[in-house]
Parts: structure tokens; C-alpha cells; sequence
């Protein structure tokens, strides 16, 4: 019943031609990638050190000196590998191929003779290895090396990194469960979980599933292994006085009980994924309803409307139900891509749409925010409200930058866009033996195996711009096969034909696709043309912090305002009661844009006195202004600047 309906269509069958997301994915081949290598070799002038890859020659042997960095720095060069290896599969790259081979033969070389490798432990001292489950990452670092393992293999057939990243878990079966002798422990940060489940999907060994299954079943039992764990070891936890206490790890009750997503964001949505991947292989009817139930908290009650989580920086966590701040927001980027972790796997189960139409919304604001149009700076927190002044003043708003930055001593959010964009074709097509889902709408040519016979899909569309997408079948003999085509939940009116024959969109709709079964012939087309309105939207009144204002929709994207267009003091700005909006595309700004003018009103200055702090209301205020909205994911890519999503009426 759980078992999942479709799987990503390999990228070397898919050849992306988008005018969007083509120049994006060349942007991380040919910049971002090799980028990323020099900041892990800490050759990137002004830029945080790494420590990442001289960390792996010193737990090699081959160079001498200290651990340095975070405990979980070597997940670091795992996402990159990773996102090397997505590469690879859509564009061959030897001297690529050469660079991640030698950096695995360096990960080789640090590993220990049972199998254990966490650089950190081996460096400080392997006496203390997994005696801080709660804290220090090992298992993380493990997750991270197995899904770039199982891509690495998939990329280039090498299975040098998979056997390397089968050994660890290896060591890590022989030292974990509940048997005498043994750690009833389990991650502190979550992802060995979802990776587990992978690596049994290409090894097919039932241990590599049990052990995500012990995971996850075994974290929040009484009594609480990290609270034992504190004791034997004498372990501090920083979370004990506050509200979360080990609700931070989502570790302080059983996963089946945990109603609401709480605690660290990005920790929160890998167990997620890592619950659906097993309630999908194991057929668990109970892991997969605590997961419904943890994605409707989410998305109805915790979730920005850009697609970001994660509403406080304290703890980078889940605070309360409707509690949105927009300015001390923390919204990591690597939270959004673990929503969309989430999205993916429940999709996979469920078929259903609604969960791509938060991937796609996620994607377009709260992901592709987070990285620079050059791809060289990075943001780590994605506001929806910012202020130059504040965030150099206001202690409680530091951490909300105006300005990319180069590299973080925490640089996970880089190399986690980089894997993710590396990968979005497999996002955007699925299949399985019959059906075929365009889940996003990404041109190209994909190749599928369907209804028996080799199929190719020709796609062209200037998403997300105008809602038009063409797609022409070709194939060798005529077969049947399902073309299921998402309409989204933001599309309100559309048309859809076949070979120029008007289809009734009830009559094929299912789950929110269009379900288009047939006999397919070569040169059969299929066109859906999606109107695009300009749309405000409102949230919840119980959403303090956006009462009396709206944000500007257009299709998947939102839009904001910035101060290089409509000058300071954003929030003196105010849309008209009925405003007219007019849209129109930049061609010069980065690969070209939609922008939206609207008319509206600014509360001018010129009526207060300069030493007046308050005065008797008087509504006699305002100018008439034309203000100006950029897709928010293109802020901050001009000069510096104040940011306000959510406006006035």
C-alpha cells in the first residue's frame, strides 16, 4: 500500500535545454563545483576557512596538526562529491572525474581498520568515538557519505566510495542496537536515516533497512538514550533549559507520537524523509500517518509563504503554530531543501500533487535565494524582511544578512544547493513502467521506458515566466503509456489540448494531474497553457506578524520589494485599495525577469517634524508612488539593500 509509485528518471536519460534552470545547472557544473573545491581547500581569499580537506590528510597521516572546524566538517566534501556526481551523469567531465576520484582515495585512506571514519574522533581520539551521539555528527557525516557514495556509483559505476561508506556501516551495525554489549543509540542530527535506505536499494542487503528501521523506532523510547548518554559520559546538553528540551533532536518521544515538527528545522525534515523512506519499504501503516501529520503541521501552520522553515534563529528551529516573524526570521537554506526532501518522498507514495506544489514553491524562493546569480556567496538564513541598519545593530538580528557571503565555517547550505540543482531533473520527471509524471515544468529531452518501448519527450516551455508547455512524443512504434501532467495548485484557469483536440480537464484530472492514457504515436503533441494572474495573497490572522498586509504572487513565484528600486523606508510603503498592476520582462536583469509595477502610497516624511517621535493621527499623509516587484529570489543581487515581502494595504 506504502509502496512507492514512481522513481526519479535517471539524468543521463534527461537533457535539460530550460532557459531558467539550464543556465543554473552550468552555473554549478562550471562555477559553483570547482568554487566549492577551492573553499574546501581554504583557497578562497576573505573567505572562512574550510579545514575540510586538510582535516581528511591529517586523519590520513599525511599531513600533521589539529582538528579544526565543526565536528560534522567533513559532511562538507560529502555533499560535494555528491553534487560532482549528479553532474557527471548529465555531462562527462574527466578531469572532474579525476579530482573526485583522488578525494575519495584521500577518504579511503583516513578510514580505520573496523571501518570507522568520522575525521573528527580519529584526529581528537578514537577513545571517544560514539560517546556523543547527541552532538557530535558521526552518523550525520555517515548519511552524507553514503548518498554521495550510492550517486558516485551511480555516476561512473566505481564502487571504490560505496565500499568505503558500506564499511563504516558496517562498523556502525556491530556497535549499535539493543542486543547486551551494544549503544541503543541513534543520530543527534538526522540523515543515516533516509541514506540507509538507499544504500539498500543498491546493495538489496536487508541489514542497511533494518538499521534505518532501529533508527527510527528506537529515538524518543524511554528512557531517552541521550539523557543516559549525559550521565555515563558526562555530556552537557545546551537545549536541557529551554522549552525544547531533547525535542530539539526530535529525541524526546517516540517519532509515532510527535504531532508537530519541532526543534532544529534542518534535523526535523531529514527524519522525516528518512520516517516516509521506511514507511515505504516496510509497509508501516503507523510511521506513514505520523508523517501526514508532521507535513500538515508544516505547510498549514509553519511554513512561509516562500516555502522556508525554520522561524527562529535560536536553535534554527520550529518555535509555534502560526509564529511567522518576517525580519528575525531564521529560514536556513538547507531546510527548505530538506522540506523538499519530504516533498519528493511523499509524492513517491502518494501520487498526489499538492505535496510538488510546495516542492516547486520552495524551490522557485526559499532554494534558489539562497545562492548568488554568479554562484561565489551564499545565503544561510533567507529573510523576508531586512534592514540594513538592524542586522549590523540589532543583536537579535544579526544573523539576517543584506549580502551573500563568500563561504561559512558552517558552509552545509553551499554544497546542499549545489547537490540539489546538479539533481533537478530527477525531481522534475518520474516514472514507472506505464506513467511518466512531469512534476515540474523543466524543458528538455527526457527518455523513458514505457508501455514496453523506448519513448522520448520533447519539452519546451517558458516557465516560470508564461505558463505555457508543449510537449511532443516521439517514438518508434505506437504504444500506450499515461502522460501525467501536474496542474498546479496556484492555476486557477488553463487549457489543455492533444494533437490540437481541447481535452476537459475534469474528465483526466486525478490528484491534481492531468492523466493522459492513450496510444501514443511519433509527433503526438500535448500543449497546457496556464493563465498567470498577478495574485495577493493574505495569511492567516492568526499570522501576527503579517496582519493587514498581503505578498505579490505571480505564478510559482513570489515577489518582493528592494531598495535599489523603490528606495528606503520599505515599510512606509502601501498598495492601493484596488491597485493596477503591470507586468513586464527585463531581459537585462540576470537571464531576464518578470517585474511588476503597481501603483500604491508612500507615508512621506515631509510631514513630521524632525525631532517629532509621535503625534495625533491624522491620515492626510501619503504620496501616490509606482512601486516596483523583483521575483524575491533575485534580491540582493544588486546593491545592498532593505528587502520587505509582505506589504501594506
Amino acid at each position: 500500500m506504502y509502496e512507492k509509485k514512481v522513481a526519479p528518471i535517471a539524468l543521463d536519460h534527461i537533457r535539460i535545454g530550460d532557459p531558467f534552470w539550464k543556465p543554473y545547472m552550468e552555473l554549478v557544473r562550471n562555477h559553483v563545483i570547482p568554487y566549492q573545491w577551492e573553499a574546501l581547500n581554504d583557497r578562497i581569499e576573505n573567505a572562512e576557512p574550510s579545514h575540510c580537506i586538510r582535516n581528511f590528510r591529517i586523519a590520513a597521516g599525511l599531513e600533521e596538526g589539529d582538528f579544526q572546524g565543526y565536528c560534522f566538517q567533513d559532511s562538507d566534501v560529502y555533499k560535494w562529491l555528491e553534487a560532482v556526481a549528479y553532474s557527471l551523469m548529465w555531462h562527462k567531465d574527466p578531469e572532474l572525474e579525476k579530482t573526485a576520484d583522488e578525494t575519495i582515495e584521500l577518504i579511503a585512506s583516513a578510514q580505520q581498520p573496523d571501518g570507522y571514519l568520522d575525521t573528527y574522533y580519529i584526529i581528537k581520539g578514537l577513545d571517544k568515538r560514539f560517546t556523543n551521539l547527541m552532538d557530535r555528527h558521526e552518523l550525520y557525516c555517515l548519511g552524507h557519505m553514503i548518498e554521495a557514495a550510492v550517486a558516485y556509483f551511480k555516476a561512473t559505476g566505481k564502487d571504490r566510495f560505496l565500499k568505503v561508506a558500506t564499511r563504516f556501516v558496517d562498523c556502525v551495525c556491530e556497535n549499535f542496537g539493543t542486543d547486551p554489549g551494544k549503544i541503543p543509540g541513534y543520530p543527534g542530527h538526522e540523515v543515516a536515516e533516509m541514506a540507509l535506505v538507499l544504500l539498500y536499494g543498491v546493495t538489496g542487503d536487508e541489514k542497511h533497512l533494518k538499521l534505518a528501521k532501529y533508527f527510527i523506532d528506537q529515538r524518543g523510547q524511554s528512557p531517552l538514550f541521550f539523557e543516559e548518554e549525559e550521565k555515563k559520559n558526562n555530556n552537557e546538553c545546551y537545549w536541557n533549559d529551554s522549552y525544547m528540551k531533547k525535542q530539539y533532536y526530535q529525541a524526546g518521544k517516540p517519532v509515532r507520537m510527535q504531532k508537530k515538527a519541532e526543534g532544529h528545522a534542518v534535523r526535523a525534515v531529514y527524519l522525516y524523509s528518512g520516517m516516509a523512506e521506511v514507511a515505504s519499504a516496510t509497509g508501516d501503516a503507523s510511521l506513514f500517518e505520523a508523517c501526514e501529520t508532521l507535513w500538515n503541521n508544516i505547510v498549514q501552520r509553519q511554513m512561509y509563504i516562500t516555502g522556508a522553515i525554520g522561524s527562529t534563529q535560536y536553535g534554527e528551529s520550529f518555535t509555534f503554530d502560526y509564529d511567522l516573524p518576517n525580519d528575525t526570521i531564521y529560514a536556513e537554506t538547507c531546510a527548505a531543501i530538506g522540506l523538499i526532501f519530504f516533498a519528493r518522498r511523499m509524492f513517491e507514495i502518494t501520487g498526489e500533487s499538492r505535496y510538488i506544489d510546495v516542492m516547486e514553491n520552495t524551490l522557485f524562493n526559499a532554494v534558489i535565494s539562497g545562492m548568488s546569480l554568479d554562484g561565489k556567496s551564499f545565503f544561510y538564513v533567507n529573510p523576508l524582511e531586512a534592514n540594513p541598519e538592524s542586522s549590523l545593530k540589532d543583536y537579535y538580528k544579526r544573523h539576517v544578512k543584506i549580502e551573500r557571503q563568500k563561504w561559512f565555517g558552517c558552509a552545509c547550505c553551499p554544497p546542499n544547493i549545489a547537490r540539489l540543482l546538479s539533481s533537478i531533473g530527477g525531481y522534475a520527471y518520474e516514472a514507472n513502467t506505464d506513467e511518466i509524471y512531469m512534476n515540474l515544468f523543466i524543458g528538455g529531452e527526457i527518455e523513458a521506458e514505457l508501455g514496453g518501448a523506448k519513448q522520448k519527450l520533447s519539452v519546451e516551455t517558458g516557465y516560470p515566466w508564461n505558463g505555457d508547455v508543449a510537449v511532443t512524443i516521439h517514438n518508434d512504434a505506437e504504444s500506450e503509456f499515461t502522460l501525467a501532467v501536474r496542474i498546479p495548485g496556484w492555476c486557477e484557469n488553463y487549457s489543455l489540448e492533444v494533437n490540437g483536440e481541447k481535452i476537459v480537464g475534469a474528465d483526466v484530472i486525478s490528484n491534481g494531474y492531468a492523466k493522459l492514457k492513450r496510444n501514443w504515436k511519433d509527433g503526438d503533441t500535448v500543449v497546457l497553457k496556464m493563465e498567470m494572474p498577478i495574485r495577493l495573497m493574505e495569511a492567516n490572522p492568526r499570522v501576527r506578524a503579517d496582519a493587514g498586509k498581503v505578498a505579490v504572487t505571480r505564478g510559482p513565484l513570489v515577489y518582493c520589494l528592494e531598495e535599489a528600486d523603490n528606495g528606503k523606508l520599505l515599510q512606509n510603503l502601501s498598495l492601493s485599495d484596488a491597485p493596477e498592476f503591470n507586468c513586464h520582462f527585463e531581459k537585462d536583469m540576470a537571464n531576464g525577469v518578470v517585474v511588476i509595477d503597481a501603483n500604491g502610497h508612500r507615508t512621506s516624511e515631509k510631514f513630521w517634524g524632525e525631532d517629532q517621535l509621535y503625534r495625533v493621527y491624522s491620515d492626510n499623509k501619503k504620496e501616490d508612488v509606482r512601486m516596483t516587484f523583483i521575483p524575491y529570489y533575485f534580491w540582493a543581487n544588486r546593491t545592498p539593500g532593505e528587502l520587505l515581502v509582505w506589504v501594506r494595504r
